[in-house]
């Protein structure tokens, strides 16, 4: 059974940084898929970034690319999120999930292809 462990977040001003983190283990297959994903008061969960495990690709939503950046350290088998030049709308509670239901392009996208879902992670960013 895959697990997911979101920590990290906290409060910050605008302009300034967070990294979150995502500890992943169980997984069976040899390709999976760890995406964070986001959501604010009253609106959907949206994505935000998803790494690929068979090549560390990496994928952004155009609302963070340039200010965000995932990575991942399989020997610790946790990914991360560095946040950075946060907006105040970036205030959302955070939260990765998993799959191993993988392919490339918008597919990973989808809230509905994430089978496993961590606890979500509050970040907070004041004006």
């Amino acid at each position: 059974e895959v697990q997911l462990q979101a920590s990290g977040g906290g409060v910050v001003q605008a302009g300034g940084s967070l990294r979150l983190s995502c500890a992943a283990s169980g997984f069976g297959a040899d390709e999976y898929a760890i995406g964070w994903f986001r959501q604010a008061p009253g609106r959907e969960r949206e994505w935000v970034s998803n790494i690929m495990s068979e090549d560390d690709s990496t994928y952004y939503a155009d609302s963070v690319k340039g200010r965000f950046t995932m990575s991942s350290d399989k020997a610790k088998n946790t990914v991360y999120l560095q946040m950075n030049s946060l907006k105040p709308e970036d205030t959302a509670v955070y939260y990765c999930a998993a799959t191993e239901r993988v392919a490339h392009g918008i597919f990973m996208r989808a809230v509905g292809v994430y089978d496993y879902w961590g606890q979500g992670t509050l970040v907070t960013v004041s004006s």
